[in-house]
């Protein structure tokens, strides 16, 4: 899978990339033979939140012409890339059995 990083009022260090990579990257297992590309966009909203300090973490995977996508916020970058990641896992999961589903349909 390709993996494809932006950020948004913060600066991408080494150790948060690595950090991304093995946690998106680790979805792979899931996805398969098909080749995916996901889309990571990770920053703060804005550089001065009434509530102090809030991340965002957004992931766009297009999986065989298929758009899913998984946001999440919260004080933690780290946790909020984990909370993302548990999202789109359970997302890749509904949508392939969608597909066996359908595969499984008889044919008239």
């Amino acid at each position: 899978m390709h993996i494809d990083i932006s950020t948004k009022n913060m600066i991408l260090d080494e150790p948060l990339r690595i950090f991304i990579e093995e946690k998106i990257g680790g979805l792979d297992h899931l996805i398969g033979n098909s080749t995916g590309r996901a889309k990571v966009e990770i920053g703060m909203p804005s550089k001065h939140h009434r509530s102090g300090r809030v991340f965002s973490a957004e992931v766009n995977l297009s999986l065989g012409g298929k758009l899913l996508r998984a946001t999440c916020t919260h004080e933690d970058l780290r946790n909020a890339i984990v909370d993302v990641k548990d999202e789109l896992q359970t997302q890749i999961k509904k949508f392939k059995e969608k597909r066996t589903d359908l595969a499984r349909q008889a044919k008239e």
